[in-house]
């Protein structure tokens, strides 16, 4: 098994330990009325969310989506585009459809730092924006920062939803 698969295998192990761990706590908990992490993230959430985070948010996906132009000759792109897709459809078929969990925005922000990790580390590893010239480069470069900055409010995130919903009492 290759370092990559063993790295997703692994992040995808931990997610499901969690979840199984945690599962009776998290479908119980109540969504409590406040802001950040623990809004619910829906397209109300969205709209109601202030102009520049609504224009992140366009900025992202555009980021994200410019990688299925390199997916078929770079490993690194087809992470990122993979992270991202898999990430979507196990928030909306597994964790809401199957498990019940409200679309809290500190969840979706759990879901970024699991599925997106891997392109992070293959991107920071191999470093193409740094070695080469080209359009994949720049693209690189830039998705590179996009995730870091997600990262910087997904971990913030993360940790007051995980707090809030399991009762952890960190902050």
């Amino acid at each position: 098994m290759t370092k990559v698969k063993r790295i997703f295998s692994v992040q995808f192990l931990s997610a499901a330990l969690a979840i199984a761990l945690f599962w009776p706590e998290l479908i119980h908990a109540k969504p409590a009325a406040g802001n950040g992490a623990l809004e619910l993230w829906n397209q109300q959430g969205i709209a109601n969310s202030p102009q520049w985070v609504q224009y992140w948010l366009i900025i992202m996906i555009s980021s994200f989506a410019l990688g299925l132009l390199f997916i078929w000759k770079r490993i690194e792109a087809r992470w990122v585009v993979g992270g991202l897709i898999v990430g979507l459809l196990f928030s909306k078929f597994i964790l809401e459809n199957l498990m019940g969990l409200l679309p809290l925005s500190g969840l979706v922000a759990l879901v970024h730092l699991i599925f997106w990790s891997p392109a992070l580390y293959l991107l920071l590893k191999n470093r193409p924006f740094a070695k080469e010239k080209s359009l994949y480069a720049l693209w690189s470069g830039w998705i590179t920062l996009v995730i870091l900055f997600s990262f910087i409010f997904d971990i913030r995130d993360t940790i007051i939803y995980l707090d809030y919903m399991l009762g952890l009492n960190l902050l």
